[in-house]
């Protein structure tokens, strides 16, 4: 009897029978929209895994791996470091999207406990219901950002004070390509010997997906101060920025150049959200101080940073409103020694009250492209860094105008040691299916909207590649490094050596998020 031929098998079948029905996801609309970040479009995965549970995870990735199908773990999407677009077609993406849990909050030995699906908004809001929050508590893109891709991505807003994301997780549950999980350290202190937590911290997700995540608690400070204030030379922005960061004063420090500046006052007015000045209005302690600080906001409408080239934005936080009102003085101090002046306070404002916004901000005012890059430099470097910047920029001019190709900064302390410096392009050009998923629909209709432009394009993709470079040679370094910033590079060779092998052991057949790192 002739043997019968050997007849392939669909690798996506022995996925499909290890999970539920509901955990994957094959339509094709939905799958190319998984396929692209802010900036990257990538080939289309073969399908979505949308697991509901650890043990689910753990099978599902066991089960591709299997069938030698790469992994790519994504967390909320708002990235911009092709950090989880695949680098060929056939691979299987991992959205944690269904693991939002809030597994435990424990009040007595102050630790949070969530999947890593959960949203920094969602983990917020159930906290600040007990006067608690985490140290670190989100990006701004925080409605849909998650705490896992936080952690794998690492990144900073909300208590900027205290450092990154990534270094205030206390440990974490970790699947790994063959489906083994592994739980990193002491479950209510870091580190438990050496600090296997932070070896999978900002690892893109190359070493394994995390799972779930333990992060420390501490008491929402109930008293603020608000400070807004304005520079003609970025000299003077620099020292006095550097030396509110080195004193610790304030729990969110960031600003603007004229050009960032400019994009944001084109925008719907500060004033016109009913919800952030009735939020801002709780934030004040009293109806009666709250609606005097809104009519404060009404009245200055878009206006008030007209005449104001360079603008920093800050947040005083503490225990005790005279503790933080001295901070605030300290502040002022800084501002006015360093050249500086007080002007309206209203972005501090509105932002703290209403932390995380839809994300309208990742299409310019007339529905232009946006993208940014960055990086963290020492504050010996940032004046440096910004003139390099400015002439990369300037020698360029001719071309960006051609274009349509503008760019702006944005500036944030990191912790009391770092300076963040993050170009914005805006540029014409088509928006893609991610934008109309994640911009208001509302909002997403009135944007004018343009062509696909690939000249503009590709001048902001060599741009973008020039300003890593600038911060390069200031020794600078980034966060969500996905497969745009350079690492192995950038670190001791030694230290890269190890990192391999962390890879190899870890993840032998590079099948989990092969590239992200440059591994």
């Amino acid at each position: 009897m002739a043997s019968q031929p050997h007849l392939p098998i669909d690798p996506m079948l022995a996925i499909a029978a290890a999970v539920s029905a509901e955990a994957i996801v094959i339509d094709p609309r939905e799958c190319a929209l998984y396929a692209q970040d802010v900036f990257t479009k990538g080939p289309a995965p073969i399908a979505v895994f949308r697991p509901g549970s650890s043990a689910e995870l753990a099978v599902g990735v066991a089960a591709a791996t299997a069938q030698g199908i790469a992994i790519i773990p994504r967390g909320g999407g708002m990235s911009y470091t092709s950090g989880y677009i695949a680098p060929e077609a056939g691979a299987l993406i991992v959205d944690m999207g269904r693991m939002q849990r809030i597994i435990e909050i424990n009040q007595v030995d102050m630790t949070v406990t969530v999947e890593a699906g959960c949203t920094w908004h969602a983990l917020y809001e159930a906290l600040h219901l007990m006067g608690l929050r985490t140290p670190l508590w989100g990006t701004l893109s925080g409605l849909y950002a998650s705490v896992g891709g936080g952690m794998s991505q690492n990144g900073l807003f909300w208590g900027a004070r205290d450092g990154t994301i990534a270094s205030n997780i206390i440990c974490a549950e970790i699947v790994l390509a063959d489906g083994s999980m592994i739980r990193t350290g002491s479950d209510f202190i870091r580190p438990f010997g050496p600090d296997l937590t932070g070896l999978f911290g900002a690892d893109a997700g190359a070493f394994g997906i995390k799972a779930t995540i333990t992060l420390p608690l501490i008491h929402d400070g109930p008293a603020f101060a608000f400070g807004s204030f304005a520079f003609d030379e970025p000299a003077q922005y620099c020292a006095a920025m550097s030396e509110i960061g080195r004193r610790r004063l304030a729990s969110e420090a960031f600003g603007f150049d004229p050009f960032l500046q400019a994009q944001r006052m084109k925008r719907d007015s500060l004033s016109s959200d009913a919800k952030s000045l009735i939020n801002m209005a709780k934030l004040q302690g009293g109806f009666w101080k709250g609606l005097k600080e809104g009519a404060k906001v009404v009245a200055a409408g878009r206006s008030f940073l007209n005449d104001v080239n360079f603008s920093i934005h800050l947040i005083c936080e503490g225990r005790h409103q005279s503790a933080v009102d001295a901070d605030m003085a300290d502040v002022e101090a800084i501002v006015t020694a360093n050249g500086g002046r007080i002007v309206e306070n209203t972005i501090p404002k509105i932002l703290r009250a209403n932390p995380f916004p839809p994300p309208n901000s990742m299409a310019g005012p007339d529905g232009e492209r946006w993208a940014p890059i960055h990086g963290i430099v020492r504050h010996s470097k940032a004046l440096e860094t910004i003139d390099a910047l400015t002439s990369l920029f300037e020698a360029n001019n001719a071309e960006m105008a051609r274009l349509g190709v503008g760019c702006g900064y944005m500036f944030l302390l990191v912790g009391a040691t770092g300076f963040l410096i993050e170009p914005c392009f805006y540029w014409p050009d088509e928006q893609w299916e991610i934008h109309e998923h994640f911009i208001e629909p509302a909002h997403f209709a009135k944007l004018k909207g343009f062509p696909a432009s690939p000249e503009a394009r590709a001048l902001v993709e060599k741009l973008r590649n020039e300003v890593i470079d600038v911060f390069g040679r200031m020794n600078g370094i980034h966060f969500q490094i996905g497969r745009t910033y350079p690492l192995a590079s950038r670190i001791d060779p030694l230290a890269w050596r190890i990192m391999e092998a962390v890879k190899a052991e870890v993840d032998p057949k590079d099948l989990m998020n092969p590239g992200a790192l440059g591994l």
